[in-house]
């Protein structure tokens, strides 16, 4: 039976620590429309800024706001000085185009690191942000390394070398798919990027001493997919028709094979939110 890695334990740690830093910063928060699962992103990442002691600036816009009243509000919180990370929650609603809003942000505000040019400072390896799903991800595969190894439940632990392990990132999204599998290359693993249209996608994930699911379809990923302890990280978030989460992975098949997986929820969820907060640290300077 797998070892249960609680991406919600280890964000409180995380927190914890941010706190005992004693630094008050500011985080910018723009939400355009009623997106339901964008109100409760954004109201859970900024409670969480407020359990740490930091300041959050909101912005909250129409859903029938124009391109130039999203880019007027980007700009605004560019310009404060009391803001030190910005966040506009995605996805924003049709007809506005994410991408060059994007672009606005100021690179050294990016908390989430989806600026042009945080990106390519991230294809070439020498970015001190990192998205924050991956980042996130990336620190729970530690984690189950280290306590598969036997060690105890803890934030700061060693980064494993990946050198000689095969890792398959299944989903191509520019937000988790494709950043992961660079980020998972950097610690030397082989890595395959797959997605829901790879042929015998099963064959391919059962080479994989690390699975992450990131893909947006339900419990897609079964047991026959998993070679046996396997580490797997469950990024999809899929709602049925009752409201209930579930991920891209069979959790309750799936815990029986692998070595170590991430539950939906409580698991990348909290990660992510905590690494929006890691990243304003480091925009801070």
């Amino acid at each position: 039976m797998a070892v249960i890695v609680s991406g919600k334990e280890l964000a409180a740690l995380g927190e914890t620590s941010l706190k005992n830093k004693k630094v008050s910063l500011g985080l910018g928060v723009i939400l355009v429309g009623d997106n339901p699962a964008s109100k409760v992103y954004v109201a859970n990442k900024e409670k969480a800024a407020k359990r740490v002691g930091w300041n959050t600036f909101d912005q909250k816009l129409p859903a029938n706001s124009t391109f130039e009243q999203v880019a007027s509000a980007i700009e605004k919180f560019n310009s404060n000085k009391d803001i030190h990370g910005i966040l506009l929650q995605l996805p924003l609603p049709k007809g506005l185009q994410s991408e060059k809003l994007i672009e606005l942000i100021d690179p050294n505000k990016d908390a989430d690191c989806l600026h042009p040019i945080n990106q390519g400072y991230l294809l070439r390896g020498n970015t001190k942000l990192k998205p924050c799903t991956p980042a996130g991800s990336l620190h729970l595969i530690d984690l189950s390394f280290h306590l598969l190894a036997g060690g105890e439940f803890k934030y700061e632990v060693p980064k494993k070398d990946l050198t000689g392990l095969n890792a398959v990132v299944v989903g191509r999204s520019i937000l988790v798919g494709k950043p992961m599998a660079l980020m998972l290359q950097e610690r030397n693993a082989t890595v395959t990027m797959a997605h829901s249209k790879t042929k015998d996608l099963r064959s391919v994930c059962r080479t994989a001493d690390i699975l992450v699911a990131a893909v947006g379809v339900k419990e897609l990923i079964k047991s026959d997919f998993i070679k046996p302890g396997a580490i797997v990280i469950d990024v999809g978030i899929n709602r049925d028709e009752n409201g209930v989460l579930h991920g891209d992975v069979d959790f309750n098949g799936v815990k029986k094979i692998a070595g170590a997986i991430t539950p939906v929820p409580g698991g990348v969820g909290p990660m992510t939110i905590q690494y929006l907060l890691e990243n304003t640290l480091l925009c801070s300077g």
